[in-house]
């Protein structure tokens, strides 16, 4: 018997909704044909696709990430405002394709308004300059009698933009990217674009580009930065994407591990520096690209189509989130359409994929406090390590303390899982509500022609006193809203 065991005393921290942030980049099909289609029957006035939108808003995304992703280090912003028939085509060096620069700045903010996000911009830390950014951020949320504010203006947004969230660059890390930079470079370079923005805008929330590659270097990285500008960082952005390239399910199951170790050394080397420097603002975490992606690349685009077990792997990315709640205060799911996406588009329609389902169960049930959760029993082993526990398991609270919730990935293949949940202290009231999400294999997708294969689905369970006795599904992600006995 697998038990887990909540003591609603032991609390983690308090969750930050941006963990459910999402990313849009101009590549392939996420802005132009998913995002983005003027003249489109299903495209609302403003050439935003109607069947995205709604998609997006059952998702409850609080933030979303643009223009880039590898497109940045080559933008310009300047390219991608004003009257539509005045702006020019440009060639994209990162992704070798021709940006007509139909959709910027204005068209995502107001694409963010329509889902109810923050928009979150990175700047151009490549061939750009720390004019350009500085100019960027008073051209959004600049309120004073300037050329860029009337310029604003003219282009028919009055009001400031109010943009909280920049990005300074992207896997600046990686020789791939335009202007890539060495740990030195980019600290200095990081430290005078963050005080001019700042200039622009006081209010602004800053983000450091510290790995992607996760080479040897990012420990230098990390210093470096928290050492020449102590007081610019506000978080610590950090990538990465996994899949499973050798098609062995324990060791795709087993990269929750990876998980955990890296948010660890990325938080003790921010609390290391956070004591050695004396920096009295929180700096936190943000893994503002993650996903699943293996499969597709090159001319097709990045178009991952994704499977069962897939949507196991971002279950396990949100429960490593919501456990290092403390620290990790924004993550961006890379990307929202099409892209390595959990919604796959085309001109009549769109499906969701499996990994669409579990990202809507947690973002919609999420209580606002983690909780530190016991959990034993069954294990396997994967990846080169033995031990891991069957269960991957998170549990949040909410504000009154009334509901618990369990977010729990059961990682077996073929068999149910049965679990005793019990609370240390306090009673369950009431029925139990669960969603769980599955399909008949770990290799099960959704398409066109089968577009519910995988889906969601909601249950009931019964609790009594201070126990719940649950069977899990095999290769299951299921959610538990729990309510509690005042």
């Amino acid at each position: 018997m697998n038990n887990i065991r909540i003591d609603l005393d032991r609390q983690l921290g308090t969750i930050d909704r941006n963990i459910f942030g999402g990313f849009a980049e101009h590549l392939g099909r996420c802005i132009y044909g998913g995002i983005y289609e003027p003249g489109s029957p299903l495209a609302d006035e403003d050439g935003l696709r109607r069947d995205v939108l709604d998609a997006l808003r059952r998702l409850r995304m609080p933030i979303i990430r643009y223009p880039g992703g590898n497109f940045v280090s080559g933008y310009r912003w300047r390219d991608g405002v004003g009257p539509a028939a005045e702006r020019q085509a440009r060639l994209d060096l990162a992704w070798n394709a021709v940006e007509p620069n139909a959709f910027g700045t204005n068209e995502f903010v107001r694409f963010c308004r329509k889902i109810g996000a923050e928009p979150y911009i990175a700047v151009n830390c490549g061939d750009g300059d720390m004019r350009e950014a500085r100019d960027w951020v008073e051209y959004c949320n600049g309120t004073q009698e300037t050329a860029l504010v009337r310029l604003r203006r003219k282009h028919g947004f009055e009001a400031p933009h109010k943009v909280r969230y920049w990005g300074i660059g992207n896997e600046v890390d990686g020789p791939w990217q335009i202007g890539m930079k060495t740990p030195q470079e980019y600290a200095r370079a990081y430290t005078e674009f963050a005080k001019v923005m700042r200039l622009a805008d006081k209010e602004i929330r800053l983000l450091a580009s510290v790995t992607s590659s996760w080479k040897d270097d990012w420990v230098e990285r990390s210093q470096l930065l928290l050492e020449q500008a102590p007081g610019h960082v506000d978080y610590m952005a950090i990538h990465w994407y996994v899949g499973n390239r050798d098609n062995n399910f324990a060791n795709y199951m087993a990269l929750s591990e990876l998980f955990e170790s890296r948010l660890a050394a990325m938080e003790g080397m921010i609390r290391a520096m956070t004591l050695a420097r004396n920096i009295k603002h929180p700096v936190h975490i943000a893994v503002d690209e993650w996903n699943v992606w293996y499969r597709k690349g090159g001319a097709e685009a990045l178009e991952e189509i994704y499977n069962l077990e897939d949507a196991l792997v971002v279950g396990m990315h949100l429960n490593a989130f919501i456990r290092h709640a403390r620290v990790v205060r924004m993550a961006n799911l890379a990307q929202i359409v099409n892209v390595i996406a959990p919604i796959f588009t085309r001109p009549d329609g769109l499906f969701l994929q499996p990994t669409f389902f579990p990202l809507e169960a947690y973002s919609r049930a999420c209580g606002d406090t983690a909780l530190d959760v016991h959990w034993a029993g069954d294990t396997f082993e994967g990846g080169g390590r033995t031990g891991i526990r069957v269960l991957d398991v998170a549990a949040t609270l909410d504000g009154p303390g009334r509901r618990l919730v369990l977010h729990v990935v059961n990682r077996t293949a073929d068999r149910p899982t049965e679990a005793e949940v019990s609370l240390v202290a306090g009673q369950f009231a009431g029925p139990v509500k669960a969603t769980v999400v599955n399909g008949p294999d770990i290799k099960a997708m959704n398409s066109f022609d089968k577009p519910n294969v995988v889906a969601s689905r909601e249950a009931a369970a019964a609790a009594r006193a201070q126990t719940l006795a649950c069977t899990f599904e095999p290769h299951s992600v299921t959610v538990l809203e729990c309510a509690l006995a005042k």
